[in-house]
């Protein structure tokens, strides 16, 4: 569904994204990962037609995006990282302006912003003016506005960046829904569980090159099932294994206070990157 080929991005003398190749398939769920200024958002943009390379190929569902503005419109949907909905309007009002802006004809509209609307629980919210609603209803309705035109593509920059963990995993639940319709989503995120949960496979960058690929439970595997972390003078060490009765063994060696647990994805991200934190 998506092709990158060498991809690249300059600004002035910086290279925000270094030669990117990727394929996504059809009803992939596909995560984009990386400290600030890896190039995630710079990609997103690129593949939204809002940024031109400075070099390389893009096709999304056989389009060229850079010979085929309308035609790649057409199967894109995007939410991007910061609200953008006009909250001097209410739900129903920015989803009718967006399908006007598609050229939808009425009755079309009328029942796909009634169908979106119940599909992302806001039905009883229709007539209310945007700027009461909180950001996990101001995120919902965005991503009802980017499925209205029925795109084959979604694109979502820091879907659940800024929410609480409960609203954060409601919206986790609706992403996987859109799955389930065959939608091709592609997510760039901060939250490393958000990837690991929702994401059959990840890449991660690191100052605009692709570092790693593959599926979150095969990253981890590369590492070791299981890992052991002890605090030592310098900070916390840990160490990997490949089964729990080796990492038991070893834990018992140790002195001091040691937790054993099974291998995650920010535990390959730090082995990739060195960085604890994403952002």
């Amino acid at each position: 569904m998506i092709h990158i080929e060498e991809l690249v991005k300059k600004f002035d003398d910086r290279i925000a994204v270094n030669h990117l190749s990727l394929d996504i398939a059809q009803g992939e769920i596909f995560g984009l990962l990386g400290p600030n200024g890896a190039g995630k958002t710079t990609t997103i943009r690129m593949l939204t037609m809002l940024t031109k390379p400075t070099s390389g190929k893009i096709m999304i569902d056989g389009c060229e995006v850079a010979h085929g503005g309308p035609c790649v419109k057409a199967v894109i949907g995007v939410v991007p990282q910061h609200f953008n909905l006009d909250i001097d309007l209410t739900a129903w009002e920015n989803l009718e302006l967006h399908g006007r802006l598609h050229h939808m004809p009425a009755e079309v509209r009328k029942e796909r912003i009634t169908e979106l609307l119940e599909y992302v629980e806001l039905s009883d919210r229709a007539n209310d003016m945007v700027q009461k609603f909180s950001g996990g209803m101001k995120r919902r309705l965005m991503i009802a506005r980017a499925l209205l035109h029925r795109p084959k593509v979604l694109f979502l920059d820091e879907p659940t960046v800024g929410l609480d963990p409960q609203v954060r995993r409601r919206l986790w639940e609706l992403i996987r829904r859109l799955k389930g319709k065959g939608l091709t989503v592609l997510l760039t995120t901060h939250y490393i569980e958000e990837a690991e949960s929702l994401c059959q496979r990840v890449a991660i960058l690191e100052k605009g090159k692709l570092i790693a690929l593959d599926s979150p439970v095969a990253l981890c595997q590369r590492l070791g099932a299981y890992v052991v972390e002890w605090d030592e003078a310098d900070g916390c060490k840990t160490k990997f294994f490949a089964d729990r009765a080796m990492a038991s063994e070893f834990a018992g060696t140790l002195t001091t206070t040691t937790t054993l647990r099974q291998t995650n994805l920010e535990d390959a991200f730090v082995e990739l990157t060195g960085r604890k934190v994403v952002g």
